[in-house]
């Protein structure tokens, strides 16, 4: 990382390059005056915690993380190839290898699709099912255990708050 008193953009106060100026840049100054609560760093907890989610289960499953995401996408619905590359960000000859790796172990099926018989769609087998989801059960099942002794209220304060964070995030992405 560079050193912050010679990032571009400081010159734009009139300091001197590698020299501090008169008042910070407008959003170093919010930052400096920002006091998080204590909502606020138990969330960025839980936002890095999260990020540590897919790698881990990747690991324990013993497949690549881009493997993990498109098993995550087949949980949801069958996907053609070319719609998993799309979602994957990949291109269309990274997805077959993809599948091509998840048939290989079990984890896939490619069938004719239901409605277009020219096309192909990737279907999760049910032992990968089992699988995946055997890996988040029990973070489900301690979820759903703490959401029961909120009451009603309660919900209704936490689904705000997870919904405005939801929304600050999307202002970003």
């Amino acid at each position: 990382m560079s050193d912050p008193q010679s990032s571009p953009g400081r010159e734009a106060t009139g300091a001197a390059p590698g020299e501090r100026p008169d008042s910070p840049l407008p959003h170093t100054a919010f930052v400096n005056e920002w006091r998080s609560g204590q909502t606020l760093l138990v969330l960025r907890e839980l936002l890095d915690l999260a990020e540590q989610v897919g790698p881990s289960i990747a690991r324990r499953a013993e497949v690549g993380h881009t493997e993990l995401r498109a098993l995550e996408l087949l949980v949801r619905s069958p996907h053609g190839p070319v719609e998993l590359a799309r979602e994957l960000g990949v291109t269309s000859a990274a997805s077959s290898g993809i599948v091509d790796r998840l048939e290989a172990r079990g984890h896939v099926r490619r069938v004719a699709h239901a409605t277009d018989g020219r096309r192909t769609q990737v279907v999760l087998t049910d032992s990968a099912r089992e699988e995946v989801l055997g890996y988040l059960v029990p973070m489900f099942a301690a979820l759903a255990q703490m959401d029961a002794t909120f009451d009603d209220a309660e919900k209704q304060i936490v689904e705000r708050y997870l919904r405005g964070a939801i929304d600050a995030i999307h202002r970003i992405i």
